[in-house]
């Protein structure tokens, strides 16, 4: 079921966003050689919990988290583990969802871990801006497909990179995961027609080999996650954001500079 949120409804997503944003903005700070990915994750709940929010992956379908850690090859789906520690030259994914007052938000960025290869710096800078090329689509009118249709374009037939096709954004609110399904690909003019008041998440996942994943078990932590087929590189970057009559509204923006044309008016 899609639901269509108020103004007052989207206000509070976005109080939930900003607490998101604000663990993001400390993690460029916290990563870097060396650090323990279960560091991540006890920066991001001490971080959530202090701002009155709580971290709803944490339960979510029985999974034990605040957060989701996947580093070089690992798409998605990784988990904070104790004593991985992070080197320079890896790039690391963090994707995490935050409750405030029962309002959900979902966001995922990618982070160079001191100095990386200028592949890998490459395949960051065209997936986050794959992330905002999907967003430009997420106008009143438009459907589904055209904001796939912009990012595989992009990824693919300018870049000429992977686009995953297995792990797609959603609908959010009043759970962390809601109608509609939201493919980082597509087909122009394909899919369910935007409204005003939805609201979705858009996260595409680039690798720079094939775009096809498969499951990897890690016997120690006994959890599965996804990685690319290939072993090249995968980056990832997600917001949660609102359909309004003024255009797409980021919800979980971290740069009000860059973002200003994408932020609710006050």
């Amino acid at each position: 079921m899609i639901t269509l949120k108020s103004d007052r409804e989207i206000e509070k997503m976005a109080e939930s966003g900003a607490v998101l944003a604000g663990v993001h903005k400390g993690l460029r700070k916290l990563i870097k050689p060396g650090l323990d990915t279960w560091e991540i994750e006890e920066f991001a709940d001490k971080y959530i919990t202090e701002h009155g929010a709580t971290p709803s992956e944490k339960g979510f379908d029985g999974y034990k988290f605040g957060t989701c850690i996947s580093i070089n090859d690992e798409v998605a789906h990784g988990i904070p583990r104790k004593g991985l520690k992070l080197k320079k030259g890896d790039i690391v994914k963090v994707d995490m969802c935050v409750n405030k007052d029962g309002f959900e938000s979902d966001s995922c960025w990618t982070y160079a871990v001191g100095e990386v290869d200028p592949k890998a710096q490459k395949l960051m800078d065209v997936t986050k801006e794959a992330l905002y090329k999907g967003i430009d689509q997420a106008q009143v009118g438009n459907r589904i497909g055209d904001i796939g249709a912009a990012i595989q374009e992009y990824v693919e037939d300018e870049n000429h990179m992977g686009d995953v096709r297995e792990l797609i954004g959603h609908g959010i609110q009043p759970s962390i995961h809601e109608d509609p399904a939201v493919p980082a690909y597509g087909e122009k003019g394909r899919g369910l027609r935007l409204r005003p008041g939805m609201t979705i998440t858009i996260e595409p996942m680039v690798t720079l080999g094939t775009w096809k994943i498969k499951d990897r078990y890690d016997e120690k932590d006994d959890w599965t996650y996804y990685v690319t087929q290939d072993g090249s590189l995968s980056a990832q970057y997600e917001h949660t954001l609102v359909i309004t009559n003024d255009g797409p509204k980021i919800l979980t923006s971290q740069d009000p500079e860059i973002d200003a044309k994408y932020l609710l008016k006050k």
